[in-house]
């Protein structure tokens, strides 16, 4: 039977979180560009008016401002969506965020094709890529709403520039009961012998959902969580491909640089085995999100044929 999820809103998990943490932390400050109902931030704004500042859409300005506030002792967290926080201000992140090593969090919800109709233009679909490719950021994809919780409290605790990606809709909640979030340390939600797929964000309920599909065919699939990409669990990848032999990422994001790059360094480096890739290959068009991951072929379905296809290039056919 192919599991079914309740679904929550990883933006207002994070609003709410951000609120309670500037009760119980002074140095936050929250930066927002224009976009605070849709980020959830305004609900920091309601009751710490003080600690939050607004500068429309300028966020080359934004990121500066951050760095300058980081540099000061506070904790600054900037929020707007995902192609506006990492794609346009790329260059202040790099030089006075990442170079200097900095304590901003940034925080970007409406990642990757699932905020639909706004279209191509606002999906963010290369922002893990970019992140990932800075020095000493940490770069987080929550699974859900619990792990978001985990995550920006862990980012508010952990010194250092940080990525956080969050989405537009309400998304499925994969951990029912606790949820054990540590940096840098992947997290085995379903064991198996056959296949190991792995995978981000949302994507990760698609991959239960497959495992539960392929499970009735008689392939044992293992599942697991990499939410943390930077820096990602090098030993867990390695010690799948061993025990498994073959290996499938899957995440909402073009498929150079995100995951499945990080994925293949790993294997490489420490226990080469076939590898296939869930991914987008293309900019996508707007669309109701359910339409666009069927017609860009991120489904538990497309999940179960990479894992079919990996599974004949373990086996020699």
């Amino acid at each position: 039977m192919v599991a079914t999820f309740p679904t929550a809103s990883t933006r207002e998990t994070y609003g709410k979180t951000l609120a309670e943490l500037g009760r119980e932390d002074p140095k936050i400050v929250v930066l927002g560009g224009d976009l605070n109902k849709s980020t959830f931030t305004y609900l920091f704004q309601a009751q710490f008016s003080d600690r939050f500042f607004d500068f429309g859409p300028a966020e080359q300005n934004i990121m500066g401002i951050a760095a300058g506030l980081a540099a000061s002792g506070k904790t600054p967290f900037v929020s707007t969506f995902a192609v506006f926080g990492t794609c346009r201000p790329f260059d202040q992140i790099r030089v006075s965020i990442a170079q200097p090593h900095l304590n901003v969090k940034i925080v970007c919800t409406h990642a990757g094709i699932m905020t639909g109709e706004d279209g191509m233009s606002a999906h963010g679909i290369e922002d893990l890529a970019l992140m990932c490719s800075l020095p000493g950021f940490t770069v987080v994809a929550p699974a859900d709403s619990k792990e978001t919780v985990k995550a920006i409290r862990a980012a508010a605790e952990t010194p250092g520039p940080f990525y956080i990606r969050l989405y537009r809709p309400a998304t499925p909640i994969v951990h029912q009961d606790s949820c054990d979030f540590k940096i840098g340390k992947a997290e085995l939600l379903r064991d198996g012998q056959d296949v190991t797929v792995i995978a981000i964000g949302v994507a990760v309920s698609w991959a239960l959902q497959a495992a539960d599909i392929l499970s009735e065919q008689g392939v044992s699939c293992r599942v697991i969580n990499m939410h943390t990409l930077k820096p990602a669990d090098e030993e867990a990848i390695v010690k799948a491909a061993e025990e498994t032999g073959a290996i499938v990422t899957v995440e909402e994001h073009y498929l150079h640089g995100g995951l499945s790059s990080i994925v293949a360094q790993s294997l490489v480096r420490g226990h080469p085995v076939p590898l296939e890739i869930v991914a987008l290959d293309r900019y996508a068009e707007s669309g109701k999100p359910d339409q666009l991951l069927e017609k860009y072929h991120l489904t538990p379905r497309d999940i179960e044929k990479a894992v079919k296809a990996v599974l004949a290039r373990k086996e020699g056919k």
